[in-house]
């Protein structure tokens, strides 16, 4: 299956059991919106761990009846960190999501080594855009966990970000490894590591996908720019997943499909046991539920 759309996610969660997810530091106003919507849409069954009356009082402002949920009174904020993860970590919900907490907070707690979410594999970000002007969904990675990830991090977030795409039914996804220039130069090294990242799974060191790099953008997503380059690629025009150079072309990209695209977004945190909503304050109401949405999907 192939996503044309974000909402195609619901596709994939039908008929099955609604899936947990906890909220921590559930008082704030556009999580807490996007998750009374995910509940009443049947996605999820929701589990509110923060301070009790501010909840209510953000739920009076939607005029939302929540006497069907769960709801754990802890205003400490750190404390109901540590509610939450220990409830992911004990099996007790399926998704962990980000409230009125910084993200540091939340990751502390994600990655303490009593009772945290590490699985010994690396935190990697991936977002999925539904982007008017291409085809179909197209994933993006990492643009918010690793600042400069070196080839042995890249090859991790392939390795999570493929998996995540499995588990959404796809099959031998397509990835593009991102440089300025489709051509090997040997004083740029995101196109060493593109050209290692391509041989590598050539050589079946990484497995169920397709890697083709360095890829420019324009050759990624566009099959005729790659023919006017002269560019042979099976992953040129149909690219399922772009995996950036570092954190800051990720950043802005993200950012510019967002703002000036007007693209549609859903992202998660993937790595920890559990997958992760974890995003921006500046992401939207509509974000925020996509994203809900996208780690049901890919919740095991």
């Amino acid at each position: 299956m192939v996503l044309k759309t974000l909402n195609d996610l619901k596709l994939l969660i039908e008929g099955g059991p609604r899936k947990k997810l906890v909220l921590a530091a559930a008082q704030d106003q556009h999580s807490l919106g996007a998750v009374l919507r995910a509940w009443k849409e049947n996605i999820i069954e929701p589990i509110l761990v923060g301070d009790k009356e501010m909840i209510q009082s953000i739920c009076l402002m939607f005029n939302a009846d929540i006497n069907g949920i769960r709801v754990i009174h802890e205003p400490d904020t750190d404390k109901a960190v540590e509610l939450a993860v220990r409830m992911v970590n004990a099996k007790q919900a399926d998704i962990l999501m980000k409230g009125k907490v910084g993200t540091a907070g939340l990751l502390k707690g994600v990655l303490n080594k009593e009772w945290g979410l590490r699985t010994g594999n690396l935190l990697s970000h991936f977002a999925l855009f539904e982007v008017e002007t291409y085809h179909k969904v197209i994933a993006v990675t990492d643009v918010a966990m690793n600042i400069a990830p070196d080839l042995k991090d890249k090859i991790a977030i392939v390795n999570n970000s493929v998996d995540c795409l499995t588990r959404l039914g796809y099959i031998m996804p397509k990835v593009a490894v991102l440089g300025a220039v489709e051509m090997v130069n040997e004083n740029m090294e995101a196109t060493l590591h593109a050209a290692l990242l391509s041989k590598m799974n050539q050589r079946d060191q990484i497995k169920g996908c397709i890697i083709d790099g360095p890829l420019a953008f324009d050759n990624a997503i566009s099959l005729e720019s790659a023919h006017h380059k002269g560019i042979k690629s099976e992953v040129a025009g149909e690219t399922d997943l772009l995996l950036m150079p570092d954190i800051e072309v990720g950043n802005v990209l993200y950012k510019s499909l967002v703002f000036f695209a007007k693209a549609k977004v859903a992202s998660i945190i993937l790595g920890a046991s559990a997958p992760i909503v974890l995003t921006s304050r500046s992401d939207s109401e509509q974000a925020k539920f996509d994203s809900i949405l996208l780690a049901a999907a890919a919740s095991e």
